[in-house]
């Protein structure tokens, strides 16, 4: 049987949103959605794929833990101060909490699903499709959500050169529309997978054998608090096309 960790990383501290994680949208928690992502999506591996599934919230807020028991999720594991700071790496938090969750429950996993707290406009479909692509690639290392890009690099991002003026951030030729310019990718940060191998070493690069899956509507993650509100606003207004 196959073993898959489930990580829902949120921290205390927010900047840009104070309290952000446990922030009430549109009548609930922002982590309760990501957590009703994970157990939905949980119950599906389990009694589908026959997956063996755990779920554990990696934070250093009581407060956090509170709202997360009060969802079904109670786990003993606690993030490192030197982990919740604002400089500290994402993928370093994720790795601390899978080696604990190893030890604890004496498994070796197999498959991780991350789920950023920050970006819940995310589908259960998005997520069974994300994982049946990422399990049958061989060769990946991990998987993660994408949206197509407002602004592209090849035709109306610049950045500046050696001369100290400002040109494309990319060049192939000139490019006389956006429509005609190589198609990029904006990271929504919704949803990652990794295959068990990808935390076997010292420096974590999330680019070195990875694949995307592009979410066929909207997403983005919350920054700022119009970002919040924002989201807020189509969510009670009925203006978003899927059910997150």
């Amino acid at each position: 049987m196959k073993n898959l960790l489930i990580t829902i990383c949120a921290r205390g501290g927010s900047k840009g949103i104070p309290g952000k994680n446990i922030r009430v949208l549109a009548g609930k928690e922002l982590l309760a959605y990501s957590i009703e992502h994970a157990k939905k999506f949980q119950n599906y591996l389990i009694n589908d794929l026959n997956l063996s599934v755990h779920i554990e919230i990696s934070t250093d807020s009581l407060g956090i833990k509170d709202v997360a028991k009060a969802y079904g999720i109670t786990n003993t594991y606690s993030r490192p101060d030197a982990l919740a700071n604002d400089t500290a790496g994402k993928l370093d938090a994720i790795k601390d909490v899978l080696l604990f969750s190893e030890k604890d429950k004496n498994i070796n996993y197999d498959y991780i699903l991350d789920l950023d707290v920050s970006a819940p406009m995310r589908t259960f479909e998005d997520l069974k499709e994300g994982f049946n692509a990422f399990v049958n690639s061989k060769n990946t290392t991990n998987l993660f959500s994408v949206s197509t890009a407002n602004k592209n690099p090849y035709f109306n991002m610049v950045e500046k050169n050696k001369e100290g003026f400002y040109s494309l951030s990319k060049s192939i030729g000139t490019i006389l529309s956006r429509q005609a310019a190589p198609e990029v990718y904006e990271m929504n940060a919704s949803f990652y997978f990794y295959k068990r191998d990808f935390f076997n070493t010292e420096e974590l690069n999330l680019f070195n054998r990875a694949l995307i899956f592009k979410m066929k509507h909207e997403s983005f993650d919350l920054d700022h608090i119009i970002d919040f509100e924002f989201l807020e606003f189509l969510i009670l207004n009925n203006k978003l096309t899927f059910n997150i």
